[in-house]
């Protein structure tokens, strides 16, 4: 099994109220109408005939010139759809079970010169069709790929075509810099060793927070000795051009320190990333850096209704100027023109932010909130179920006795939602192997529209709604916070060499379950699975291995959080507790 690289995200944010005149395209303040904000993702339309899908990518963006003279892929997805989800086209299927129905035959070819011919089946996901790079120019231009399907079923004289184009990108070998690959297979970052010493490219689970340089790192260069120590391996570091940040040395010195303790960095320009000329100039300067992971540009433009085009204006430049490394956003909405601001990122994450918060009623702005109105911190956030006494805090002074309708609770499930939906619109439009999702945690409260911070059980569950959803990489925001999270952050992160196993490999099938209110997903890799539970109640909480399929000996505890007991037959989660276990 090879060595995994882990990363704990830290970064520099500044919280701050809303300034826009709306959030999310809606009105906010009691003075102001209810006008609905439109931007809602569009829904496909259904289909009673079978649609094909058909679909292809290059299993490792950006190949580089060392690459060539070993193998090298392109994926086909072939799945049979009944909605009319981009690029799906008709299919005539023979009677009978899918499986019986039949291959494509699939020839993918760069300028007319087919690289590879083979069957592939109907409803493949991620099939890997090998090729050779040999022949092919490295530039920092990607080439495209065509990939053509010829169908022909059983009960047809005649036979049905299907195509599909990607990008694939091979580089020249970078000089003085680093690179970051996308394992296309899995959504995984593949990046060598942060110091620049040299190493073999290594998969990398993000996890750790955004951390503020004013006032902290800035004064406190040791902070990075601290962080390491406590087992986050990845620092997030602010965009240096901030009016309210001047001290370039200071700056310079901290990125130095991370590299010099190998802690990587993910570059933001969230407050510059529309104007080109600045751009420029951050790229152009930091790019080199060995321990460069990935950019940042838009931090919640869908919230402050930034242009449609402009995270893809920035994200063209930035593949213009470097092109090796990923970049990523935040979103801040449930549904507001998803596909635009999603368009200009490899990564896009979500932040839902439901603890201590009233999500139904705008603390800051005495207002309700609905899907047409208002701002409660959480957008389109849904109270926990009226009556669900289990879900609710011992902090929660909300109710009263009892539960009632619309209480303005938060619920854990809006995490999983979110991350469901993003994962789901990748689908829809046809990028679900070219983008990947990661999760933003709440680590912060007592202030604004959050009357207190999570618990450090609490920070878990929340960043687990997220993984066992799809989500690659936590993000949680804000450090510094309170030392028991960042104890349950380095805990969890402590795990990752257990989990990782699973959740990166392009062979593992991941299932997921809902028994009473505990969240679990599985990662089945031949005769082991990966469980990853976690328990959204404030109660203890008892699921058996039958309810999710399992048996029950052979049971690895690999990963707790708050009370866990296992036995042969269940395992048992006390208050907003989690674990992984491992069956074989």
């Amino acid at each position: 099994m090879s060595r995994l690289t882990f990363a704990v995200l830290s970064g520099i944010r500044l919280l701050a109220g809303v300034s826009a005149q709306t959030w999310c395209n809606k009105n906010y303040m009691a003075s102001q109408p209810v006008v609905p904000p439109g931007g809602n993702f569009p829904i496909p339309a259904v289909s009673e005939d079978p649609l094909l899908a058909f679909r292809c990518a290059a299993a490792i963006k950006p190949y580089l010139e060392e690459d060539i003279g070993t193998p090298a892929g392109v994926l086909i997805d072939s799945p049979v759809v009944y909605s009319e989800i981009v690029g799906a086209q008709l299919i005539d299927l023979p009677a009978g079970p899918l499986y019986s129905a039949g291959n494509l035959d699939v020839t993918v070819s760069l300028n007319g010169k087919t690289l590879v011919n083979a069957l592939v089946p109907l409803n493949a996901s991620a099939y890997e069709l090998p090729f050779s790079l040999d022949g092919i120019t490295p530039q920092m231009t990607p080439y495209n790929l065509s990939c053509e399907a010829t169908y022909l079923a059983s009960n047809s004289s005649s036979s049905q075509t299907y195509s599909a184009s990607a990008a694939l990108s091979v580089l020249p070998n970078p000089t003085n810099s680093s690179v970051t690959k996308m394992d296309l297979r899995t959504g995984a970052l593949l990046v060598k060793p942060a110091t620049g010493l040299g190493g073999e490219y290594e998969p990398i689970f993000p996890i750790g927070f955004y951390t503020t340089f004013d006032g902290y790192l800035s004064t406190n260069i040791s902070a990075v000795d601290t962080l390491k120590q406590q087992g986050e391996y990845l620092l997030l570091a602010q965009i240096h051009i901030v009016p309210t940040f001047d001290n370039m040395t200071a700056f310079e010195m901290v990125l130095d320190r991370m590299q010099e303790v190998g802690m990587y960095l993910m570059y933001d320009m969230r407050y510059t990333y529309m104007n080109n000329t600045s751009v420029m100039e951050q790229v152009n300067s930091i790019k080199y850096r060995p321990n460069l992971l990935l950019w940042y540009t838009g931090d919640e433009p869908d919230g402050t209704s930034d242009p449609l085009n402009a995270t893809s204006i920035a994200y063209d430049l930035i593949y213009n100027l470097d092109g090796y490394h990923p970049v990523s956003l935040v979103l801040n909405c449930q549904d507001y023109e998803w596909a635009s601001y999603t368009a200009g990122t490899d990564i896009v994450m979500q932040d839902v932010y439901m603890i201590g918060n009233n999500v139904t009623w705008s603390n800051e702005w005495n207002t309700t909130c609905t899907p047409d109105y208002g701002d409660c911190g959480c957008d389109n956030c849904f109270s926990i179920p009226a009556g669900d006494s289990a879900a609710v805090s011992p902090n929660t002074t909300y109710y009263g006795s009892t539960v009632p309708v619309n209480s303005g609770i938060g619920s854990y499930f809006d995490i999983s939602d979110r991350v469901s939906s993003f994962k789901n619109r990748l689908e829809v439009m046809g990028w679900e192997r070219t983008k990947a999702v990661w999760t933003v945690s709440q680590a912060f409260g007592s202030a604004q529209y959050w009357t207190r911070t999570p618990t450090g059980e609490e920070w878990v569950v929340q960043s687990i709604m997220g993984i066992n959803q799809g989500a690659l990489g936590v993000v949680p925001w804000v450090d510094p916070n309170p030392e028991y999270i960042k104890m349950a952050a380095s805990a969890f992160a402590l795990a990752l060499p257990s989990l990782t196993p699973y959740i990166f490999n392009a062979a593992s099938v991941r299932s997921n379950y809902l028994v009473g209110g505990v969240d679990i997903a599985t990662w089945a890799v031949g005769i082991e699975t990966l469980v990853l539970a976690t328990n959204t109640d404030y109660v203890t909480s008892n699921v058996t291995w039958e309810d999710i399929g399992l048996p029950g000996p052979g049971v690895e505890v690999v990963y707790t959080s708050g009370s866990v007991n296992t036995t042969n037959n269940s395992f048992t989660l006390g208050s907003v507790a989690s674990a992984a276990f491992v069956i074989s």
